[in-house]
């Protein structure tokens, strides 16, 4: 088993490590560096089409990526501490505020990345800066629905840390790395952030 990594500030890698890390896991890693398009060589390709990180080789050869997948590769293996709910509505749960960072925030954050960011201006070939920008409110908006959550919860699906608070800080983390902020009146969301970001787990 091979885990192909990248380093920070790759927001889907250090996802899986987080992961790991609450799982108290350790699993052969291969750093690739994206910035160099190491994940777009042709021998990497050549295993894995999709030319994206972080992708999990198994023993016999098999490919998984997308990192909800991987981690419920594991999930699978290592029930304990369960990290995608306990039992049905609780796993509803995590499933539904992990789909809402993705499908909303984590949308938004891609495209502010990909048409706004110096750095993609030097491998993406037409940035479409208005439309970059016009990502900013979605990205605002998404953040004050967590914020209306966790003004309830003390995570996002519920009492207990899960997938859905590691979905979103990763990808929050990676949008104050963008110049994407937590918005002044997100009390609740601000308070989360700096709760989560203290649990050893945050520095995988």
């Amino acid at each position: 088993m091979l885990l192909y990594d990248a380093p920070m500030p790759a927001p889907n890698p250090r996802r899986v490590r987080i992961y790991l890390a609450e799982k108290g896991l350790t699993v052969p890693m291969q750093s690739l560096s994206i910035m160099a398009g190491e994940h777009k060589g042709a021998d990497f390709v050549a295993k894995y089409p999709a030319g994206q990180l972080p992708v999990l080789e198994l023993d016999d050869g098999r490919m998984i990526g997308e990192t909800i997948a991987i981690c419920r590769y594991f999930e699978a293996f290592y029930p304990e501490p369960p990290l995608f709910g306990t039992e049905p509505a609780s796993m509803a749960e995590v499933e539904m505020w992990t789909r809402r960072v993705e499908l909303t925030y984590g949308a938004a954050i891609r495209n502010i990345w990909i048409h706004t960011h110096p750095l993609t201006a030097r491998v993406v070939k037409q940035q479409y800066t208005e439309f970059g920008e016009s990502n900013r409110p979605l990205a605002h908006a998404a953040m004050m629905t967590f914020d209306a959550a966790l003004r309830k919860t003390a995570f996002l699906a519920g009492d207990a840390f899960s997938m859905a608070d590691i979905a979103l800080l990763s990808t929050m983390d990676f949008g104050l790395f963008i110049g994407v902020p937590i918005p002044e009146e997100a009390d609740a969301l601000k308070a989360w952030h700096q709760r989560v970001s203290a649990r050893p787990s945050a520095s995988a």
